[in-house]
């Protein structure tokens, strides 16, 4: 028989909070179960390594409901489809490196600007924030 949890140990062996399990379990995203007449919900074991899913896809910038729906896919017919989202992902991801990369540009050179200046009275960085 698996081992059964409360929440709080559920909660330390995935490593996340009670208030995250509590907010996961609200989502849809892990199962509450019934509770016991003057007892406590127990959980199984398992469902720690549905958090831990949880946290590892997040980390991978995938939003909760993206996860979601990777919960509800059948493991053994689902990599098409779990590709699609994860090209997806990495081309969004790529897009917020180029933004990224162009702001830093653009920061680059306004604080060489602010650097060259003669230390007169328009700041050439607030002088760009004002007249772009």
């Amino acid at each position: 028989m698996l081992k059964e949890l409360t929440i709080g140990k559920l909660a330390d062996a995935a490593g996340v909070s009670v208030e995250t399990i509590r907010y996961y379990q609200r989502l849809g995203l892990l199962d509450e179960p019934t509770k016991p007449l003057g007892g406590h919900r127990r959980y199984a074991a398992e469902q720690a390594e549905c958090l831990r899913f949880i946290k590892r896809a997040q980390a991978l910038g995938f939003t909760l409901s993206e996860i979601g729906g990777l919960l509800r896919l059948d493991k053994g017919c689902a990599c098409a489809e779990t590709r699609a989202l994860a090209v997806s992902k990495l081309a969004l991801i790529e897009q917020k490196i180029a933004d990224l990369a162009a702001l830093q540009k653009n920061l680059v050179s306004l604080v060489q600007q602010c650097d060259a200046g003669d230390g007169g009275l328009n700041c050439p960085i607030i002088e760009s924030l004002e007249h772009e």
